[in-house]
């Protein structure tokens, strides 16, 4: 076995893990290969948050069955790991991973050639070897191969860095608790050590994320199980972060409205080179959905942590995800909606239209919403979406910004302070990805703005 390749669906954190996956298969030797090029072993690290997501993700399977029909897929990521029969069946050669633990163990096997692939049942806990002696996998081997911290975020700029996982807050809708159980996070020195390494690598921007971000030190997302009301262990790391030499920029991944704390503020304002982004999950303006939803947050502490960001940062890029059409939502909730994103003056939202998910509370709740009365809620929160980013733009527009550029094949764009793209008119001189440039503003285009490299 000398060639693998990965394909990965999902969030930030299934990008890191890939990345993670990447760096043990080359210490075990093997060279990375697109799918095309019939690599012996594929990862498919996979995701499940939307039927959508399983579905692409079973694409991605049987595409690299059929691309590579000799060599040994692994699936990995959320998919496998919860049993809703999404993943039944599936064909030759597939190793499932069960557990994120024994990740790096059943690679570490293939790899070596310790154990038959062809004899490593998907859903069985025992390794059959070559002359049919059993092994069982636990997950506490002294010498078990384990991810490590990564040293490079191959392939992109921007390096992504996990520092909490799991979830058990179980909002009606999603299926995350029960494909990620366990809430925990990485030691703030091995953080840092992480982080120190991937600036040594030549990453400028690290985006700190984890499945649910603010309860980073906490056994619990769920604040009542918390020892008091606030938390400041991300506060802590990101002062300590901060300090990192050549750490350019540091952005946060996702919030909860309650886990902006006038600490947490405090820090960003400190340290110039942590980001005025913060992406805040709002999914409904109405109280009576959010209770449905289970969230744990009422519209007014949501409105108030934007206050209290307003009042501490300068203009700063507020995002948000949304969900349209969740069961009961009313004309009049729906507007309550749109009236918080006209106050908040959202940078940019991501609307989802809701759709039952097999296996979450919501799939089976009543007053499911027309598809057609979804459709053109999502169609009026997408225009305003547009409107609203176009105007947080243009309060930015013949003012200088600093964009890290992600590319310099055909239009040279990147990413500003505030999240934004900016593309670069023409310019004599060479720019180069990785790059930070300072950028006068001349206008604002559809999906980004428009500016000049100053000499």
């Amino acid at each position: 076995m000398k060639t693998f390749a990965i394909n990965t669906l999902g969030c930030k954190v299934n990008q890191y893990e890939s990345q993670q996956i990447r760096e043990l298969l080359e210490r075990l030797g093997l060279h990375q290969v697109e799918t095309t090029g019939k690599p012996d072993l594929v990862v498919v690290n996979t995701c499940c948050v939307t039927h959508t997501a399983s579905a692409k993700s079973r694409q991605y399977i049987r595409k690299a069955q059929k691309l590579s029909p000799e060599a040994v897929v692994v699936v990995s990521g959320c998919l496998p790991t919860v049993q809703i029969g999404e993943l039944n069946n599936p064909g030759e050669n597939v190793r499932l991973i069960r557990s994120q633990d024994e990740l790096a163990t059943t690679l570490s096997r293939i790899v070596n050639g310790k154990a038959a692939a062809q004899h490593l049942h998907p859903y069985s806990n025992t390794i059959r070897t070559k002359n049919a002696t059993k092994i069982k996998r636990k997950n506490k081997l002294v010498n078990q191969p384990q991810l490590t911290q990564l040293t490079s975020f191959k392939g992109q700029t921007r390096a992504f860095l996990k520092i909490q996982d799991g979830c058990d807050g179980y909002c009606s809708y999603c299926i995350i608790p029960h494909t990620r159980p366990n809430v925990r996070s990485k030691p703030a020195e091995v953080a840092l050590q992480e982080a120190h390494a991937l600036v040594k690598a030549g990453h400028k921007e690290i985006v700190v994320t984890g499945v649910f971000l603010g309860a980073y030190g906490q056994t619990s997302v769920r604040q009542k199980n918390w020892d008091g009301p606030r938390n400041d262990k991300l506060a802590d790391l990101l002062e300590k972060m901060a300090k990192i030499p050549d750490l350019a920029r540091i952005r946060l991944s996702s919030l909860e409205p309650t886990d902006v704390t006038p600490r947490l503020l405090g820090t960003f304002c400190k340290y110039r080179n942590i980001m005025p982004h913060l992406h805040l999950s709002s999914q409904s303006g109405s109280n009576k959905i959010l209770k449905k939803m289970r969230r744990q947050y009422e519209i007014d502490e949501f409105m108030g942590a934007v206050e209290l960001i307003k009042s501490r940062l300068d203009r700063p890029a507020i995002t948000t995800d949304v969900i349209v059409g969740f069961p009961g939502e009313t004309d009049a909730d729906f507007q309550q909606t749109v009236d918080v994103a006209k106050e908040v003056d959202f940078a940019k939202m991501h609307v989802f239209s809701f759709s039952p998910r097999k296996g979450t509370t919501a799939a089976t709740m009543q007053d499911a919403v027309d598809n057609r009365v979804i459709k053109e809620r999502s169609k009026i929160l997408h225009n305003l979406d547009v409107t609203l980013g176009k105007k947080f733009r243009q309060k930015f527009i013949s003012e200088t910004a600093t964009v890290l550029l992600e590319n310099s094949n055909g239009a040279i764009c990147g990413r500003s302070e505030r999240y934004f793209t900016v593309c670069l008119e023409k310019t004599r001189k060479k720019l180069k990805k990785n790059e930070l440039v300072r950028v006068k503003l001349t206008e604002v285009s559809e999906n980004g703005a428009i500016g000049e490299a100053i000499k």
